[in-house]
């Protein structure tokens, strides 16, 4: 069952009319109808208060699970002092280069959980081993904060010319000349001037990792 089959069966379990949806979420009833017709997608925030309200797991309300709700270590009769760990749900929005760019193709229907305790927007899934030296390897999950600048010295993502790479930020503002710089001394650095420096935009600051032990 995909997304809007599964939104409209769990709003018609509770009994809402497309109003009574739109009074306790604040969506617009034309964007519920959207949503339940398959023109529109919500984004990440929408989907995880749709998940609350219904009280299902997110995997559920998209479709890819029939687990409805997972099992809380109380439901379960787990000791009282033994803590649940916090997850989020970060989405993945594809592949970054750490050798050479490669295009961002957007993967909206991934998911990656993480601690709570990581500010981020999204993250990406590293390619390559120009970043080995910050302790990024190829398959590492990269988490970005969304910003348009970073400090000197700071990891970004950074968009090429509608591609993505993820390096070591350095900018001249007095040259005009911006650097990135990899974490490994066998590929050059990348280097842009003038009129060049208008193809290319941060995308955010590379704030956590997450790798398997290797």
């Amino acid at each position: 069952m995909k997304f809007p089959d599964r939104l409209r069966l769990l709003r018609e379990e509770i009994g809402y009319s497309l109003r009574d949806m739109a009074n306790a979420t604040g969506l617009a009833r034309s964007t519920i109808n959207m949503y339940e017709n398959g023109n529109r997608e919500p984004n990440f925030e929408t989907l995880e208060m749709l998940a609350d309200l219904f009280n299902v797991d997110m995997d559920y309300l998209l479709g890819k699970s029939e687990i409805k709700r997972r099992v809380s270590c109380e439901e379960i009769g787990e000791a009282p002092n033994v803590l649940p760990i916090k997850k989020k749900r970060f989405p993945l929005l594809g592949k970054i280069a750490c050798g050479k760019p490669i295009y961002a193709e957007e993967e909206r229907e991934s998911y990656v959980e993480a601690g709570t305790n990581i500010q981020a927007d999204f993250c990406l899934r590293a390619a390559g081993d120009s970043m080995t030296g910050a302790r990024i390897f190829d398959g590492d999950i990269v988490f970005i904060r969304s910003q348009e600048t970073v400090e000197n010295g700071e990891v970004a993502a950074v968009i090429i010319n509608d591609e993505a790479t993820l390096k070591r930020v350095f900018f001249d503002p007095e040259k005009g000349k911006l650097v990135l710089q990899a974490e490994n001394p066998k590929y050059a650095p990348l280097v842009y001037v003038g009129d060049e420096l208008a193809d290319v935009r941060i995308l955010g600051k590379a704030i956590a990792f997450q790798s398997d032990v290797r």
